[in-house]
């Protein structure tokens, strides 16, 4: 079974997108800030990240840097999520090491394509 770890501080957006996920047959986890999305990813070795940009302190694209840095995670694809789709916010997400990048609301059928995407490309 394909493992998704989401990286949200939003925990309805967290519950929402999780659900909806486990529907299609993902097994889902989760991680609530940069840090701990970092530290999941190690220990866990999902089969790719969901990471929310708009975390706060440690935001996506610094957790994404160093989940990309760490030899035992750097072949993990990671999907960055946000609300902004400013063409800059796409460009650094890709600078970061995300390999695709898609917008809020989430658009269901599309981030869907994207993650199987992702998958057959690691």
């Amino acid at each position: 079974m394909t493992v998704v770890l989401i990286v949200e501080d939003n925990p309805i957006n967290r519950d929402v997108l999780g659900r909806r996920l486990e529907r299609r047959g993902y097994n889902i986890r989760f991680a609530e800030d940069g840090p701990s999305g970092v530290r999941t990813a190690r220990e866990l070795k999902p089969d790719v990240i969901l990471m929310d940009i708009g975390l706060g302190e440690m935001d996506g694209w610094e957790a994404t840097r160093r989940i990309k840095a760490d030899p035992e995670t750097q072949a993990i694809p990671i999907i960055a999520l946000t609300a902004s789709a400013f063409e800059t916010d796409r460009e650094k997400s890709f600078a970061a090491g995300c390999c695709d990048f898609d917008t809020k609301p989430v658009d269901l059928p599309r981030l869907l394509g994207k993650i199987e995407k992702s998958l057959m490309a690691a």
